[in-house]
């Protein structure tokens, strides 16, 4: 049985709340957000049909209340909320909130996300299923003895890993033996920090991984299909930084292999919804099942991308109980991808955040090129949330022409008032591993000199010239309009020759 759904609460903020509030535009639905005191000018806010408030800035007492969203939903006569992802998009409780209260949840169950957000329990089922998983344990390590046996039959080196976690979070490294126990502890309270949760597990840490995802889609009919891998190795302290699609490491054998694997994970759960299998891949083409994602990812754009399909209106049409459309015989990658997160951070002073107001900006555009993004000149980003300010998305024929593609979008990006991780990006668009598709989850620390030398700083001249120049102009245009607006702008031209001999002459 369907039901029409005409309304969404998207229960999120940032790009992703913008990103799905224009698909339900496209299809005719009206948006509700929701927003903290942080965030009364944010974008989505602007954008939506409705927008209600929903309490101060810190998330535990806005995003992350459910009592809070569940009841502005009704105010708003919401049908539906769409989660997003992070606060709580994996949340039982909260798909078990909207479920008692007669809201559609556009994602799966609760039940599936008890099963699939613990990853101790996920690991259980996919072993139980047949899909391969990395070697390791079946159980929370509940004290130090445990720990101790459990790693020794193992073998060094492990990793310890939240069973709740998420994001790089309660993850430790161990190599040594005399560090297990301090690892444990680390990992276990950073596990009980983040998630409420302090129970952990042990990997066999594969020293040369590739980490590599399936995006699954699944109805309320049985049905299940994968739309291809997305390349997720390039990383930062285990979060992602640099995706693209088709992976440089994938075979059309390896793929048939793992994505028939990705859709028997999912239907081992009876999944329905937009999801993501993670694994592990090695150097020897083996892979293992890292975990399950029970929602959107950051990355799903380029999955559109390359295949064509919109996986929010898929997620809205699942929801509403209708088949998927899509045959897994319908599916095949056109081109190729790449996504950038934009942080606003200093990588210079180890990537620590850098709120503050946004003075210019200029989004890049052209052929084959998307933003996904919500700042503005004027807007003044938050401290109190995760620094990723937009996505940049590129497509072209080729993985070549991708990468030149996003060389000329990360230069026409241009962001002042806050440092970003922009220059950064463009060195790793310039690093010769990444562009011979010759790196692990490693890469970016095996590439540190290259990534962080000197002239990383490459493209500051440029804002340089475009800061002096409109400082000139707003001099000129403020003392004496008109004439002086033109000498400005042939003062800005100048500058801009001058930056562009300085380069010449330096290299």
């Amino acid at each position: 049985m369907t039901k029409k759904i005409t309304r969404v609460l998207v229960a999120n903020r940032g790009e992703i709340a913008l990103r799905v509030m224009r698909s339900c535009r496209e299809i005719g639905i009206q948006s509700i957000a929701v927003y903290s005191d942080a965030d009364r000018t944010a974008m989505h806010v602007r954008y939506a049909n409705y927008a209600y408030p929903i309490g101060p800035a810190p998330s535990n007492e806005s995003y992350l209340n459910i009592d809070k969203i569940i009841e502005v939903a009704k105010i708003s006569k919401a049908d539906a909320i769409h989660p997003g992802y992070g606060f709580l998009s994996e949340n039982a409780e909260f798909s078990k909130r909207c479920q008692d209260e007669g809201i559609i949840f556009i994602g799966p169950t609760p039940e599936i996300i008890s099963t699939m957000g613990d990853k101790i329990t996920a690991r259980t089922t996919m072993i139980n299923s047949g899909v391969p998983v990395v070697p390791g344990t079946k159980e929370n390590l509940k004290d130090d003895e445990m720990a101790l046996r459990v790693i020794k039959e193992v073998g060094l080196p492990v990793m310890i890993k939240a069973s709740a976690g998420g994001g790089g979070k309660g993850m430790r490294m161990v190599d040594k033996e005399e560090n297990i126990l301090s690892s444990l502890r680390a990992a276990k309270s950073e596990a009980m920090s983040s998630f409420g949760d302090d129970a952990v597990y042990v990997e066999k840490y594969i020293s040369s991984p590739h980490h590599i995802e399936f995006q699954i889609l699944g109805d309320q009919h049985g049905n299940v299909i994968h739309l291809c891998e997305r390349e997720c190795s390039v990383q930062r302290r285990h979060q992602k930084v640099v995706e693209e699609t088709p992976s440089p490491l994938m075979t059309p054998e390896l793929r048939a292999k793992m994505g028939q694997s990705a859709v028997e994970a999912a239907k081992a759960v009876n999944y329905h919804g937009a999801g993501t299998i993670e694994f592990l891949v090695d150097d020897d083409l083996n892979y293992y099942f890292l975990e399950m994602n029970t929602r959107l990812q950051v990355e799903h754009p380029i999955t559109e991308r390359v295949t064509g399909y919109d996986l929010v209106k898929a997620q809205i049409e699942i929801a509403e109980g209708k088949p998927l459309e899509i045959k897994q015989e319908d599916v095949f990658q056109f081109g190729h991808a790449i996504e950038c997160r934009i942080y606003a951070e200093d990588t210079d002073n180890n990537f620590m955040p850098s709120p503050g107001v946004i003075t210019h900006i200029t989004e890049p555009m052209g052929l084959g090129v998307r933003t996904d993004g919500y700042v503005y000149k004027g807007y003044e980003i938050p401290i109190h949330y995760d620094p990723m300010i937009s996505k940049l998305i590129v497509w072209a024929r080729t993985r070549a022409e991708a990468i030149e593609r996003m060389r000329r979008a990360l230069f026409e990006y241009k962001i002042t008032g806050v440092k970003t991780s922009i220059h950064f990006l463009e060195r790793i668009m310039d690093c010769p591993d990444f562009k011979e598709g010759n790196y692990n989850t490693h890469f970016i620390q095996d590439n540190e000199d290259f990534l962080m030398a000197p002239d990383s700083a490459k493209g500051r001249f440029e804002d340089l010239a475009i800061i002096a120049a409109f400082l000139d102009y707003n001099h000129k245009l403020t003392n004496a309009p008109g004439s002086d607006a033109i000498t400005a702008g042939t003062k800005w031209k100048e500058f801009g020759r001058r930056s562009a001999m300085h380069r010449a002459n330096k290299n």
